[in-house]
């Protein structure tokens, strides 16, 4: 298992503040599954406005975590020939929220890779806040062109 801190995840993603939405890499293991990490903080700029005095971590924002997660994984998970190229998510299936999430929580988010052809992917991805999950959902992912 491979841990990767916010530099390296950075050569992986093409996003950058304020929309890079994890910060580290607690665990890969290529072609099968990635556990990633997000700090929840007061600091990020959606909670100026979602909701004011009641802060709540859009969900769209964890899906986007989540997705972010998987895209790591699928990244390192690509044949030799398609290293490199970016991922980009075409479907979201299945998305439940269960909890919210609120500033001071450490979110834990793991996707694992169902199937990769060609240059589709399908992922899954769960996230967690102190052991119980607050979100789900399918997603599946194109390759994009070097």
């Amino acid at each position: 298992m491979e841990t990767y801190d916010i530099r390296e995840i950075m050569t992986y993603l093409p996003h950058r503040y304020p929309f890079l939405l994890i910060d580290r890499i607690l665990a890969l293991d290529p072609g099968d599954s990635v556990v990633a990490l997000k700090n929840v903080t007061m600091n990020e700029p959606y909670f100026q406005g979602h909701f004011p005095g009641t802060p709540v971590m859009p969900g769209v924002l964890i899906l986007e975590a989540m997705g972010q997660a998987g895209g790591v994984l699928a990244s390192v998970s690509l044949p030799e020939g398609l290293k490199g190229r970016l991922v980009y998510f075409t479907s979201i299936d299945k998305a439940r929220f269960r909890k919210p999430v609120v500033p001071g929580d450490q979110l834990i988010l793991e996707s694992k890779l169902v199937n990769m052809r060609s240059k589709a992917v399908r992922m899954t991805g769960i996230a967690k806040v102190d052991g119980k999950k607050v979100a789900e959902a399918e997603f599946m992912a194109v390759i994009g062109e070097s």
